[in-house]
């Protein structure tokens, strides 16, 4: 057996690490240097034999890798501190010069353009703001009525049931009037309206309508409540729309848009207060003053009836003892917080104990009957207190965001039909949010409006997704959506839903012979083109009929000849010309006169 077998011990990776260590002080120059000048007092060589293995090995263990290999660094960072020292101190620059925020807002500015100027970019906001507002109301209506609906039905899912089926029963009028071509709205618009008008006196009726808390608004049909003030809405706003697309001219008094829509109006308005309800007698008044102002109605009259329309509110506000009471507290005559002013308070209450971050989902202690409907007209104030401040900013941006989508639609519809009615139902959404959450917070008096598809109310939602509906479908006949639904094959959404093309709108023919008519009196008007002279019809005993230009004599005087003089050859001629006016050639003497050439009949005619 040879002698490293008997007495050499096998070498360790410690062995390797403490040669590779040595290897790279002595290749270091600056470690040379150090230890020329005496820095290390250590003797030891890594090339030194040895000779004591068991000796070795606890010196190795007991010194780590950190105590033998981190020499040289040590010797590094002691002549880089030198160096640091030597130069001179630099002050902290906490700038952020590496973050580029313009370039950075840029981008996103871009990219929000972008993503807005494509075709169908409103028609899927359209959509996306439905199912959010959809799944909010119904996740809200559950939070806010759970404890009611238990007091009175022994279940907390009982209204939020009902809500759910008005909702499905909504959506699926939403994806009915996309399939549908825009003309049958129109086609239909004075019959729901009619029949709008009859389920309102139907209601009235003893016996088949049913009341609640003294007032006969509601129909009862299979178990489900139906209010056709709401039904009314939709009908109001489709057929006002079509009678004033085809209204064109518009006098000094707009009586060619008062009739008959006002009269229809003040019809609505008076059968709903006799049921009573003020809040949507004013929400139809409110429908009936988008659609005049959007038609163009002089702003003289516009104003009359705004005030006239004020003067009514306030009547009917101060007629009914519990609607003066209202107004009265909100004023600060009467300061009851248990009394009048009691649902306010207790909404204000519900505000403040929300915060900023809210107090959780389901977690709210105003809808443990402190707080009088909840679940239905002061449901932005559950939303406040659970979700917080930030939940109901969201709310707000949720219904500025559809405001200015649907303000979009109208301004990109060439359509007039589709302008009015997409104007219209955005002014109601916009109207009818800020109201209820203006009296929730206390800014204006208390006046019983919903909170647009987020409160509880099955007719409400019905209606509000079928108006969501049309908006949508109005997104779709924008002039790039339907070139680009026209193009390419169908994809995406409309590939899933199934949606038809969208036409293209054509004005109808009586209405382009009178934009060319209207267009006509206007460059007339302007002096930009002189008016067309009407020429006399040709005498039959005369040889050579006269034509507009010419002279006393009977001649035709070209263009450069002898016969007028420049201010005649310079007067621009007519455009028309009669059609029992025919060109005659110059008669037998005139031959030999110079004129020019003209090149066909046509343009001696145009000339």
């Amino acid at each position: 057996m040879s002698a490293r077998k008997r007495g050499a011990r096998p070498r360790s990776a410690n062995d390797d690490l403490a040669e590779f260590v040595a290897i790279e002080t002595d290749a270091d120059p600056s470690a040379d240097g150090d230890t020329a000048d005496g820095d290390t007092s250590d003797g030891d060589s890594p090339d030194r034999d040895i000779s004591d293995g068991e000796s070795q090995d606890g010196d190795l263990e007991d010194s780590s890798v950190d105590d033998v290999r981190p020499r040289s660094g040590r010797r590094r960072r002691d002549s880089s501190s030198r160096e640091q020292a030597s130069q001179p101190s630099r002050s902290l620059n906490f700038s952020m010069s590496s973050v580029d925020v313009r370039g950075i807002v840029t981008t996103l500015r871009e990219g929000v353009k972008t993503l807005l100027g494509k075709p169908l970019a409103s028609f899927h906001m359209v959509l996306s703001l439905t199912v959010i507002l959809t799944v909010l109301g119904l996740i809200m209506v559950l939070s806010a009525s759970s404890v009611e609906g238990y007091a009175k039905d022994g279940s907390a899912y009982g209204m939020v049931t009902t809500q759910a089926i008005f909702a499905a029963l909504g959506l699926a009028l939403f994806y009915g009037t996309l399939k549908l071509p825009i003309r049958y709205f129109r086609r239909f618009a004075t019959v729901g309206i009619m029949m709008a008008t009859l389920l309102l006196v139907l209601v009235l009726v003893p016996g088949i309508g049913v009341t609640v808390n003294g007032a006969r608004r509601w129909f009862s049909i299979a178990g489900l409540s139906v209010q056709p003030s709401e039904l009314v809405k939709v009908a109001l706003c489709v057929w006002g729309a079509h009678l004033l697309a085809s209204r064109r001219s518009v006098g000094a008094f707009g009586k060619e848009l008062l009739l008959p829509l006002v009269p229809m109006g003040i019809l609505i308005c008076a059968l709903i207060i006799l049921e009573p309800n003020q809040s949507t007698t004013m929400i139809i008044a409110l429908i009936v003053g988008a659609l005049l102002w959007f038609a163009g109605l002089p702003g003289r009259v516009f104003g009359g009836f705004a005030i006239g329309f004020a003067a009514i509110a306030v009547a009917l506000a101060l007629s009914s003892s519990y609607r003066a009471a209202r107004v009265f507290s909100f004023i600060g005559r009467t300061n009851d917080p248990l009394g009048d002013g009691y649902q306010a308070t207790q909404a204000q209450y519900a505000l403040a104990n929300g915060g900023v971050f809210g107090v959780g989902l389901g977690r709210s202690t105003a809808k443990w009957n402190y707080l009088p409907n909840a679940h239905n007209d002061f449901i932005f104030a559950i939303i406040g207190e659970e979700l917080g401040l930030i939940g109901a900013l969201t709310v707000v941006a949720l219904f500025v965001l559809l405001g200015w989508v649907g303000m979009r639609i109208a301004r990109r519809s060439i359509d007039p039909f589709l302008r009015l009615l997409s104007a219209t139902i955005t002014v109601l959404f916009l109207v009818q949010a800020f109201i209820n959450i203006g009296y929730v917070t206390g800014l204006l008096p208390v006046t019983g409006i919903q909170l647009p598809i987020l409160s509880n109310g099955g007719t409400s939602m019905l209606t509000m997704l079928t108006m969501l509906g049309l908006l949508a479908a109005a997104a779709r006949h924008e002039p790039d959506a339907v070139r680009a639904l026209s193009v390419a094959r169908p994809s995406g959404v409309a590939r899933v839903l199934r949606l038809p093309v969208p036409e293209m709108y054509r004005p109808p023919r009586a209405d382009q012979l009178r934009d060319r008519l209207e267009r006509k009196r206007s460059t007339q008007s302007d002096g930009r083109r002189p008016a067309p002279a009407r020429a006399r019809r040709a005498r039959p005993m005369s040889a050579t009929p006269r034509r507009t230009g010419a002279v006393s004599s009977g001649e035709i005087h070209y263009p450069g000849g002898r016969g007028g003089s420049a201010r005649q050859q310079r007067r621009p001629q007519p455009q028309s010309v009669r059609r029992d006016q025919s060109w005659t050639p110059p008669r037998r003497e005139n031959r030999g006169r110079p004129r020019p050439e003209w090149p066909n009949e046509r343009e001696y005619r145009r000339r």
